[in-house]
């Protein structure tokens, strides 16, 4: 993991008020990942602005799924005449 120097930057020193049992439970996550508590609740809301719309999120499903759409092709479609005649039970030419 890369280090982040943050002391050439402008930054905004909030409080957060949590109860103890959910501090005691952040600085333990906080340690397993050798990082602070800061760090974690930085890394949250960094992650707020990235998160997706459901736009976004649709957006992401029909390009993949198009994208998986393969040995497609219009010439291999029916015709007109040739759609209506079957659903009439006529001949398809």
């Amino acid at each position: 993991m890369e280090a982040v120097r943050w002391y050439c930057e402008n930054v905004a020193n909030i409080t957060v008020t949590v109860p103890d049992e959910i501090y005691q439970r952040a600085r333990v996550v906080a340690a397993r990942q050798r990082t602070s508590v800061s760090a974690l609740v930085r890394d949250f809301l960094n992650g707020l602005g990235g998160a997706e719309t459901e736009f976004e999120r649709l957006t992401r499903i029909q390009n993949d799924v198009l994208a998986g759409i393969t040995g497609f092709t219009a010439s291999t479609r029916l015709t007109r005449d040739q759609l209506y005649g079957q659903a009439r039970g006529g001949p398809v030419r």
